[in-house]
């Protein structure tokens, strides 16, 4: 009970069900959590770009703002091809349900892994970036730049398993204090630039002709400068988020996103070559521009950097929105663990953001919280993603054929151009670390594709068809409780038995899904209508304590002074494949041994390998 009261301490008492409609949020709120990735990029995107330059000559540093006027351009054409997403794709669900619909499920698997990839390394990177840039306004800090980070990741893990509602308000004040900071070191720096403060501390290269640099170098700067786009199709994704009208709103929110992020992510690449602004061991990008713009170690430095940390640490909260609603959706087709498709006391995914904060806490640890070392996996899952959601997307509007080639043409324009970049990081970003998301991406697929054969192989052997209804045998003084997840030859063996030792049997279902409560209810009816099935409400989408309270009305309605509780269970016959299932019976049954009078049997179905 200590852990239930730390856990209530921690994320609240649990939101009820139809409390849901109330849980969406407005558009200034969804900025704050959608587009914390993307306006992040804008910490690390210009650094990016000038390490590969910076490493070949001074000179060539003069490339960053033509490479970023191109990143802008390949912006401003996703930003529109995810509009058009959003008004075909009302429901949610980005890349993955759009290329799984109009590509195949291969393509979806594909899209659904490299997301993942890209969600998980979101928060690694991002998380890791905000600690660097606290460390550069204090160095002390460096040497415990891992253990901050894990720690930080717990933090949003927390907040965000409080619900979405909650933590959109938490995070909403660090998001716009951060696009303030960062309006004023713009514009402070554009007025000094114009009034020639602008610093001059090494050679000046802003205003030479463009160095004469090899094409691969400027390919290389160009796919790291691509870490500017990553997060934008955060919004297409979660639509269900906003309040209604939800796509409206989705793509009224995508617009400013868009445009902040373009003109910070410019502006800084011009104030980064007006300043004369390079990278350093200890230094960022942005601590030296505040340094130049607004002072070293003033009020106004420490304020940009600690915003900068903020929204940093604040982007990995896309994520936390993104992947457990991925998650959702590949575990209700049968690939991933049912254990992902179930909301949370507080009404959201809760195991995939615990999943996804115990991956990123270990993906820092491998990599000791260097941002660098990491950004190289970054983009390739991103762009990948981005290209089959605008290939499907082409095919959809050709299967709709309404105003369909206007759409699919800029849609089409959208898939060209981002598998061109998709090529561009492959092989730029091979040696750096994009193969090892190469590997991933199959091996993710493959497990995908495991788990659902074994769902399928379950659903097999649990539902071949064929069976009787059991038929009531000798009365017994105490009654008998069946609890079901299912109809399936498991339960009724688990009936036969009950009505074997009971005269007064009656079986229980907790109602989570209104769909999957019908179809229990017609198979029921085929299988089973001889014994009573009382459908038990859960408002908070709890199982166990529903159970309880049925089982001991039974007990107190017939005055008995025991009861039988019959637990169906099915046996796996690999002991690694119960991990692929809830076993919420066994904490039912843990829960019962602590109640007078009941009596708990397990019935067994030992479910058998075709040899």
């Amino acid at each position: 009970m200590v852990i239930q009261r730390v856990k209530r301490a921690l994320i609240g008492q649990p939101i009820a069900s139809d409390r849901l409609s109330h849980e969406t949020i407005p558009k200034w709120k969804a900025l704050a959590v959608l587009s914390s990735d993307a306006l992040s990029s804008v910490a690390y995107a210009t650094e990016e770009i000038l390490i590969p330059l910076s490493l070949f000559s001074v000179a060539a540093m003069a490339w960053s703002l033509p490479i970023a006027l191109f990143v802008g351009v390949l912006l401003f054409i996703i930003t529109i091809s995810y509009r058009q997403t959003i008004d075909s794709y009302p429901g949610g669900g980005g890349s993955y349900t759009v290329s799984k619909e109009n590509l195949g499920t291969t393509c979806g698997l594909i899209s659904g892994a490299a997301l993942m990839i890209d969600y998980i390394l979101t928060v690694a990177v991002s998380i890791s970036a905000g600690v660097e840039n606290i460390a550069a306004a204090f160095p002390f800090l460096f040497e415990h730049k891992v253990f901050m980070g894990v720690i930080l990741i717990g933090t949003v893990m927390v907040l965000n398993l409080r619900g979405i509602r909650e933590s959109s308000s938490i995070f909403a004040l660090p998001t716009y204090f951060f696009i303030g900071s960062f309006l004023l070191l713009i514009v402070s720096g554009f007025i000094q630039m114009a009034l020639g403060h602008a610093s001059r501390s090494i050679p000046e290269i802003a205003h030479q002709e463009l160095t004469v640099i090899p094409a691969f170098l400027i390919l290389k700067a160009f796919s790291s400068g691509c870490s500017a786009l990553t997060g934008v199709e955060a919004i297409s994704n979660g639509i269900p988020m906003f309040r209604k009208p939800s796509p409206l709103n989705a793509k009224i929110t995508m617009v400013w996103m868009s445009a902040i992020l373009g003109v910070f992510f410019i502006s800084i690449t011009v104030l980064a070559q007006a300043y004369q602004v390079r990278p350093m061991e200890g230094q960022t990008i942005i601590s030296g521009l505040s340094a130049s713009i607004l002072g070293s170690n003033t009020i106004l430095f420490y304020l940009v950097q600690i915003s900068v940390a903020m929204i940093l640490i604040l982007a990995a909260n896309t994520s936390f929105a993104d992947f457990p609603r991925l998650a959702h959706l590949l575990a209700k087709d049968g690939f991933l663990p049912r254990q992902f498709a179930y909301l949370g006391d507080r009404l959201v995914f809760s195991n995939g953001i615990i999943g996804l904060s115990g991956i990123a806490a270990l993906l820092v640890i491998m990599f000791k919280g260097s941002t660098h070392l990491l950004i190289p996996l970054y983009a390739v899952g991103v762009f990948l993603s981005f290209t089959l959601s605008q290939s499907g997307m082409v095919v959809h509007h050709y299967k709709t054929k309404r105003h369909w080639f206007l759409p699919a043409l800029v849609n089409a324009l959208g898939a060209i151009t981002t598998a061109t970049v998709l090529i561009v990081i492959g092989m730029s970003k091979f040696t750096s670390g994009a193969w090892a998301v190469m590997l991933l991406i199959p091996g993710f697929i493959f497990l995908f594709l495991r788990i659902h054969q074994y769902y399928d192989w379950i659903r097999h052997k649990l539902y071949p068809g064929g069976y009787y209804p059991p038929e009531q045998v000798s009365a017994r003084s105490f009654p008998a409780v069946v609890p079901i997840s299912g109809v399936h030859p498991g339960v009724v063996d688990a009936l036969n038995y009950a009505l074997s030792i009971s005269s007064n049997v009656s079986a229980c279902y907790v109602n989570l899904d209104q769909n999957e409560t019908e179809r229990i209810k017609r198979n029921w009816n085929l299988w089973a209508k001889s014994v009573h099935l009382e459908i038990l409400d859960s408002p908070y989408r709890s199982i166990i304590t529903p159970l309880i309270d049925y089982i001991e009305k039974v007990k107190k309605d017939n005055n008995a002074e025991m009861i039988s509780v019959i637990v169906p269970e099915f046996v796996v016959p690999r002991w690694y494949q119960n991990f692929l299932h809830n076993q919420t019976f066994m904490f039912l049954r843990t829960m019962l041994r602590l109640k007078k009078g009941i009596v708990v049997v397990n019935v067994r179905y030992h479910l058998v390998e075709n040899k």
